[in-house]
């Protein structure tokens, strides 16, 4: 059994998307963010930077103790090695994969991220920062669009970890101010994964668990006035 600790952003929908599409069996233990769960020493001592998703297996491949992990990256990673899926084995395949794995998490995720934060909850607009993140989150969907222009996934034409590592960060792409019309091969890629069983099972439960998904000041002073003296709870 894995417990996923969990809330309903980009990050944790990447997890949720692979253990549907495994079908492995899991237990949400929700971590809401906007009230500061993710502060609670139990939660710190899987996730030591006060982050989701988190993730403990207690069935690790091979037995022993537990494998803990925070990261939505790394918990990708072990997922597919556990399962072998979702990865390719050989050496070209596994390479194509973790790249545009790697892509998402030091690209595409935190500006997608910050686009988010000065378009969205910036106490008073910063247009350098609004065009900034605006224009890279463009930028970067026109690299996606690119890849995409002659295979059927990111890594090829088997669905994989990168495509799951994308896919959510793409889902708020009006919120980003993305137009897919302007990028008709990510389009397609992007509606395709949203018709996948596994995606919507995924989603389905994220609208369960978070019935109030607009934040509020409180949930803002909370997210994004975190200093280090937040994990030494």
């Amino acid at each position: 059994m894995i417990d996923l600790y969990y809330w309903t952003t980009p990050n944790g929908h990447k997890v949720t998307m692979f253990l549907e599409e495994a079908g492995l069996p899991y237990t949400i233990k929700p971590i809401n963010i906007g009230k500061g769960e993710q502060f609670q020493p139990d939660f710190l001592r899987i996730a030591p930077n006060n982050r989701i998703p988190a993730m403990v297996d207690h069935e690790p491949a091979g037995g022993g103790a537990p494998v803990s992990l925070f990261e939505s990256g790394a918990i990708l990673l072990y997922l597919a090695e556990k399962t072998g899926r979702f990865i390719p084995a050989d050496l070209h395949g596994r390479a194509e994969v973790l790249q545009w794995l790697f892509w998402q998490m030091g690209g595409l995720g935190p500006m997608a991220g910050q686009n988010h934060h000065f378009t969205q909850y910036a106490p008073e607009p910063v247009p350098y920062a609004i065009d900034r993140y605006v224009n890279e989150t463009n930028r970067l969907y026109g690299v996606l669009d690119r890849r995409l222009a002659d295979r059927s996934f990111v890594a090829g034409e088997d669905y994989s970890i990168a495509d799951m590592a994308i896919y959510p960060w793409i889902v708020p792409h009006e919120r980003q101010r993305q137009n897919l019309d302007d990028t008709p091969n990510l389009k397609r890629w992007f509606h395709a994964i949203a018709e996948r069983p596994a995606t919507k099972a995924a989603y389905d439960k994220a609208a369960g668990i978070n019935q109030q998904p607009t934040m509020s000041e409180e949930a803002k002073k909370i997210m994004f006035g975190q200093t280090a003296a937040n994990t030494k709870r």
